[in-house]
């Protein structure tokens, strides 16, 4: 009978591991070049804000807008977010990303070195 108990013990032990492990893998976000990414982070109006409750995305550019998706779809529903935002705001000409304004008015451009930066930026915000 003991050994069952033990066994039992195990089971449940190994399924809790194996249920955080994939929880932790399922919430990550897509992978970035963060180069690139860091700079058209500047301009976006997306951020997380940290709070005793969790974590919610703002919006720098509207004071009323607030998510607070479950921590596990937080990067993911930042990063949709992001892609509507770059889908609208974002343009490559010459090897060189623009960032536009909501008027379309260049604001900042960002050169865009390798094939790497490139699919980053045509995989990630679907920019042709």
């Amino acid at each position: 009978m003991p050994n069952r108990k033990n066994l039992l013990f195990l089971v449940l032990a190994i399924s809790f591991v194996a249920f955080g492990i994939s929880a932790y893998f399922k919430s990550q976000p897509e992978p970035k070049n963060m180069q690139v990414y860091q700079e058209i982070k500047k301009y976006s109006p997306y951020y997380i804000d940290k709070r005793f409750g969790g974590l919610q995305i703002m919006s720098k550019a509207d004071a009323k807008f607030k998510e607070q998706p479950d921590n596990m779809a937080v990067f993911h529903r930042l990063d949709e977010l992001e892609k509507e935002w770059g889908r609208g705001h974002l343009k490559i000409e010459n090897s060189q990303l623009h960032i536009l304004d909501d008027n379309r008015t260049v604001i900042a451009a960002i050169p865009l070195h390798n094939q790497d930066e490139m699919d980053f930026v045509h995989r990630f915000y679907g920019i042709r």
